[in-house]
């Protein structure tokens, strides 16, 4: 089985924070905009911000002042790690046909004539790049 490099649905919100900002930040800060949106434990937030290092998404530099205290900073951004997870998420449950999940959403969803009108102007404008 291969090893997961994107973020499970908790790290997620994890990297949100990230993703909101531009900066490196300490594993207190992260826990403190966390709170805003989740009553995740701030042991917990340390151990998804390790995980998340682990499969590539973050990096850390070690605090000069404090060797106890590490800066953690985006190696993979949002739209990185949404590709990823919707390659994962065809190969998984529509045998990799990129068409069969397409249909699937598509069919599944109460879109609007305005959302139709915009997915054809997705679709056409990934026709010319060959997306």
């Amino acid at each position: 089985m291969e090893k997961e490099t994107t973020p499970s649905q908790s790290e997620w919100l994890i990297m949100e924070v990230f993703w909101a900002g531009s900066t490196s930040l300490t594993a207190k800060e992260v826990i403190g905009k966390i709170r805003e949106k989740s009553d995740m434990s701030p042991r917990m937030v340390r151990v998804l911000l390790n995980r998340l290092w682990q499969k590539g998404v973050l990096s850390y530099t070690v605090d000069e002042h404090d060797a106890r205290v590490y800066h953690y900073s985006v190696v993979k951004s949002k739209e990185e790690c949404q590709k990823e997870k919707s390659r994962k998420f065809i190969d998984s449950y529509f045998e990799g046909s990129r068409k069969n999940a397409m249909a699937a959403l598509v069919q599944s969803a109460k879109l609007t004539k305005e959302q139709f009108r915009e997915l054809e102007e997705i679709l056409e404008q990934c026709k010319e790049k060959d997306c």
